[in-house]
């Protein structure tokens, strides 16, 4: 209970924070600038890093069931802990598309659709910059450019993986690993979606053609039941006569 208080108070100003992290984490690889306002640029992410762990540490301390909380939380835990993925620390935007989420009026599927587009978008965009960030100074680096960078992560995350880029440095084959196991799972939930969106549409007709039946059944029985009073009448009218 008062995890879920700490979460529904934090959520849009975390969700701000996020969206300022991945701004200056842009404008700093994309721009390179240098001295005061590159220093302005590593401070400010510095702060932004440690209101995310402290809200991480708060929320362990919050939560019930601790263990639980450790283990749905891991890669929250990483990006706090583990200098060596700091780039991916800008993932923790994706934090706007559960609070977009929690408030959209949508259908599920609709829903469901948003989410995993937004997420694919969002992850090519930090991937790319992340692995320009790791890779551009290393020795033997063939990412050396932005569209470098956002082309090699495009074919990472639908994993066609064509080869003609690669990383070289820890941290590069990392974002490589994570984005490999986010367009696992986000081709999984399209197809999921995509297949259950085609059986829905093949039972609302199925449906749709047995409810016609059903109609021209009841109403060949009408008629019938209308021959069979009109021939008793007619009978009954003989038998008078």
């Amino acid at each position: 209970m008062r995890l879920k208080k700490w979460e529904s108070a934090t959520e849009w100003p975390l969700t701000i924070l996020s969206i300022v992290f991945l701004v200056v984490y842009a404008w700093q690889i994309l721009a390179q600038p240098s001295g005061l306002k590159n220093a302005m640029a590593e401070w400010t992410m510095n702060v932004l890093w440690f209101v995310f762990a402290l809200d991480y540490l708060i929320s362990f301390v919050l939560a019930d069931g601790k263990w639980h909380f450790f283990k749905t939380h891991l890669f929250d835990l990483a990006v706090v802990v583990l200098p060596v993925i700091r780039p991916l620390r800008a993932l923790r935007v994706l934090t706007a598309l559960n609070a977009l989420h929690k408030t959209s009026g949508m259908a599920l599927r609709g829903k469901i659709i948003i989410y995993v587009v937004a997420c694919a978008i969002l992850l090519v965009f930090i991937g790319s910059l992340a692995v320009l960030d790791a890779e551009r100074n290393a020795p033997g680096a063939n990412i050396q450019t932005w569209p470098e960078a956002l082309w090699w992560t495009f074919v990472t995350i639908t994993t066609v993986g064509y080869g003609d880029y690669t990383p070289v440095t820890p941290t590069g084959r990392i974002i490589a690993f994570v984005l490999m196991l986010a367009g696992i799972g986000i081709i999984g939930v399209v197809t999921g979606t995509f297949g259950s969106w085609i059986v829905d549409e093949v039972s609302a007709d199925e449906k749709k053609s047995t409810e016609i039946t059903r109609e021209q059944i009841e109403e060949v029985s009408q008629r019938l039941n209308r021959i069979e009073q009109l021939l008793e009448e007619q009978s009954k009218e003989d038998n008078r006569h």
